[in-house]
């Protein structure tokens, strides 16, 4: 089995605080993703390289303490991707460290594993509407990619996307997560006429799960004590790499951001 795992650390060093490394080393994960490192490459160094036996890649935002995301293998990639590059014309989000691609290529077969954090538009409608812009060019993206390989994007998407997805869904019919825009995109990007189509990987195995399917919790309101999450972190597979999936969870044993490890286990060689 190939296990692979995707996790808004909200801080590495914070994270490593609470334990993520003794956690990583019983895993026997293959490949684990994460989001929000806050952390420069001189954060990382001698300290973050490499976890339980995964090698680390990473995309650094150019803001201190910000955004960031990695991804560690225990394989070694055939080529690595940090940023959209010339996929982000602004340069914009490459500046915020959103996106690092690990390729896994042989003869007859090309595979990539991505991990990635999507923006959020919760702090401010300037921030919500870098979000949209940001949907607009990821999607074109992740469409030409799955024209020349299958792949599988782990992250934070910052997107719940139905109504059994978040706690309380009529409260949050106008916030910034679950606006009937962010579901739409949504929706196009997992359907079957979309050139990009992914599927929604847990949602493939557990398709009517509703409390058990939370991966973050506001840090307000006693919410992870009363379970009022939302499912934002996804595993979104190409059609042939989904049905590779066999068992997923959100594992909640131990506490090492305000988001959950999502975990899937692919029948897959690398």
């Amino acid at each position: 089995m190939f296990r692979l795992v995707s996790l808004n650390l909200n801080g590495i060093r914070s994270a490593a605080t609470k334990g993520l490394i003794p956690w990583a080393e019983g895993l026997s994960a293959d490949c684990m993703g994460v989001q929000e490192l806050k952390a420069q490459a001189a954060d990382i160094a001698g300290k973050f390289e490499s976890i339980a036996g995964m090698q680390g890649h990473f995309h650094h935002a150019e803001k201190k303490g910000y955004s960031g995301v990695g991804l560690y293998s225990k394989h070694e990639p055939s080529d690595v991707l940090i940023g959209l590059g010339e996929h982000d014309p602004s340069g914009e989000f490459d500046a915020e460290g959103r996106w690092v691609e690990l390729r896994f290529d042989k003869p007859g077969r090309k595979l990539s594993i991505i991990s990635s954090y999507f923006p959020s538009g919760s702090s401010s409608e300037e921030r919500q509407d870098a979000k949209f812009r940001w949907l607009v060019i990821v999607e074109p993206h992740l469409a030409r990619l799955a024209a020349e390989r299958d792949y599988i994007l782990v992250g934070d998407i910052n997107i719940a996307h139905q109504n059994q997805d978040l706690k309380n869904w009529k409260g949050n019919l106008k916030n910034s997560g679950f606006l009937p825009e962010e579901r739409d995109w949504m929706s196009k990007l997992l359907h079957l006429e979309n050139t990009a189509r992914l599927v929604d990987v847990y949602r493939q195995l557990h398709p009517d799960t509703t409390d058990e399917c939370y991966t973050w919790w506001s840090n307000r309101g006693q919410a992870r004590a009363k379970n009022v999450g939302w499912r934002i972190d996804y595993q979104l597979a190409t059609p042939k790499l989904a049905l590779l999936a066999r068992q997923t969870s959100v594992y909640k044993g131990q506490w090492f951001s305000d988001h959950a490890p999502l975990i899937v286990d692919y029948d897959l060689a690398i």
